[in-house]
C-alpha cells in the first residue's frame, strides 16, 4: 500500500470500523484487518498496530463491547457495537459520503456548480 493510502486509511479507520461492524453483526480482529484488504482487493492493508488502539479508544468511547469465546482452544475476542455504536456508525458515514463529495467537487469541479447549490 503506498504512503497516500495509508494517510487516508489512518484518518477514515474510525469509521471504517463502526461501518464493518454495523454490517457485520461482530468481529474479531484478524477478521476486520481480513475484511479490509478483501473488500478493496488487497489495495488497503490494516495492522495490528493500527487497528487495536482503534477498536480500544471506540471501546473506551461507550461505542463498542467485547465477547469472549473459546476457538481452537483459547479465548478470542469479538467486538460489537453498543446502540450508540450503531448510531454512530450511521452517522460517520454519512459524513464521510459528504466529504467525499466535496472533494470530488474540489478536485473535479463541474462548471457552473458552486457549493451548497
Amino acid at each position: 500500500m503506498d504512503s497516500a493510502n495509508q494517510e487516508f486509511l489512518r484518518g477514515t479507520l474510525k469509521t471504517i470500523v463502526l461501518r464493518l461492524l454495523a454490517q457485520q453483526g461482530r468481529m474479531y480482529g484478524y477478521e476486520i484487518t481480513q475484511a479490509v484488504e478483501e473488500r478493496t482487493g488487497g489495495e488497503l492493508t490494516l495492522t495490528f498496530g493500527a487497528l487495536y488502539p482503534v477498536l480500544h479508544k471506540l471501546e473506551d468511547e461507550g461505542l463498542l463491547i467485547t465477547q469472549s469465546q473459546e476457538a481452537d482452544g483459547r479465548l478470542r475476542k469479538y467486538y460489537l457495537l453498543t446502540p450508540t455504536g450503531s448510531e454512530t456508525a450511521v452517522r460517520k458515514a454519512g459524513e464521510f459520503e459528504r466529504f467525499i463529495l466535496l472533494m470530488r467537487l474540489l478536485i473535479n469541479p463541474a462548471p457552473d456548480v458552486a457549493f451548497g447549490q
